[in-house]
């Protein structure tokens, strides 16, 4: 165990907490639910940094940090179509996009095929992580600016299928055919 696995660990470990908090029906529940899902959206950028510049980059770690990701956005989705603030084919969309090009790099890495994140996918989390915590706050926090979720949320659907077909244009021949 080391520092930034145990920071992987505690995202992992903010995942129920974000979803009981922004479940609940509490004065504050908004804001609780998006300091929670701001903390675990930091460690995820902390984890990486500090496992490069101490290399303390694990296997485990590698595992273990996109999945917590997954974890964190897939449940923040869910509950947030719950509460009606995302129309589910949006979740759908993005969900299925994680999933796809989360199974294409499994089946890339069987094969000794490395595909590192894109410059889109970047961007799509960047977006995704935005909105996220904007439809968290929700409309009551934020008044007018609440309209930037629906912005958000067509942004990074819209980003979430050009990434996942960059991925299969630039990798998909050699994942497919089994070369490497």
């Amino acid at each position: 165990m080391n520092g930034p696995l145990a920071l992987t660990y505690l995202r992992i470990l903010a995942v129920p907490i974000l979803v009981v908090v922004l479940l609940s029906d509490f004065r504050g529940n908004h804001i609780a639910a998006f300091a929670v899902f701001i903390v675990a959206t930091l460690t995820d950028m902390l984890d990486g940094f500090w496992a490069r510049r101490k290399k303390q980059i694990t296997v485990l770690g590698q595992l273990l940090d996109p999945t917590a990701d997954k974890l964190l956005v897939v449940s923040a989705l869910i509950c947030l179509v719950g509460t009606g603030a995302v129309p589910a084919w949006m979740a759908v969309i993005i969900i299925g996009r994680e999933i796809a090009v989360t199974g294409f790099r499994a089946m890339a890495s069987a094969n000794g095929v490395n595909i590192p994140a894109s410059a889109l996918g970047k961007i799509k989390m960047t977006l995704e992580t935005g909105t996220i915590g904007i439809l968290l706050l929700g409309e009551g926090v934020l008044g007018r600016v609440y309209v930037l979720s629906k912005v958000g949320l067509w942004l990074t659907v819209a980003v979430a299928l050009i990434s996942a077909a960059e991925y299969y244009i630039r990798y998909g021949r050699t994942v497919l055919s089994g070369r490497s």
